[in-house]
């Protein structure tokens, strides 16, 4: 009977692949469980069974789960930090350049809300500075782009209330908001998340930049 059960947990397994698909397909299973089940609940042995591996398997491309949640994490941060620095170069105005970035960044939480999820809603690696480090690094670089345009548009006289970095948080903290009421009330009956991001940009530039 043992037998017969080590044969049929072998043939699951998934055989050898390709190093960097293999590698991606961890990574992203990893994700879904750290959103489903928190960072305790998040076992090697869990994001094995999902693969369909091995965790001595998946041991050979993570050292830990601490590892693979780095990496998940600085990929996401990465993108975005790509994004927002070349809407940054763009020579154009700095209210379309502020515009922009903030679509793109309600854009990019929507294109991942798990990894948004592990990077801004409470990530696990708040309990570790060290490695929390590398994302806040890379966020402080993403601000950095964002902030700079609104010092712009400051700088010319553009804002209708407030200083440059009230209306800096004030921008980012709406873009959050509205991400987060989407990815983590997903049954509530949303207009087209778009258009939602659409609208409320536009009223708060409105609201806060002199044309």
């Amino acid at each position: 009977m043992n037998d017969i059960l080590t044969k049929s947990v072998k043939s699951a397994r998934k055989p050898k692949g390709d190093g960097h698909l293999r590698r991606a397909e961890i990574l992203g299973a990893a994700e879904r469980i750290f959103v489903a089940e928190g960072y305790e609940g998040a076992t090697i042995r869990k994001i094995a069974d999902e693969v369909g591996v091995s965790s001595t398997c998946l041991y050979m491309h993570f050292r830990d789960k601490d590892q693979i949640l780095l990496e998940i994490c600085t990929a996401a941060m990465e993108e975005l930090l790509a994004i927002h620095t070349e809407i940054s170069a763009r020579p154009i105005d700095a209210v379309e350049r502020v515009r922009m970035m903030l679509s793109a960044y309600v854009d990019f939480a929507l294109r991942h809300p798990n990894a948004y999820r592990l990077v801004f809603c409470s990530s696990p690696l708040a309990a570790s500075v060290q490695k929390q480090r590398v994302t806040l690094e890379l966020g402080d670089q993403c601000y950095h782009r964002f902030s700079g345009a609104v010092r712009e548009i400051a700088g010319q006289g553009r804002l209708k209330t407030g200083d440059p970095r009230t209306v800096q948080q004030a921008l980012w903290a709406a873009c959050h908001g509205l991400v987060a009421f989407l990815i983590t009330k997903p049954r509530f009956d949303w207009a087209e998340p778009n258009e939602i991001s659409r609208v409320m940009i536009e009223g708060l530039l409105f609201g806060l930049i002199a044309d």
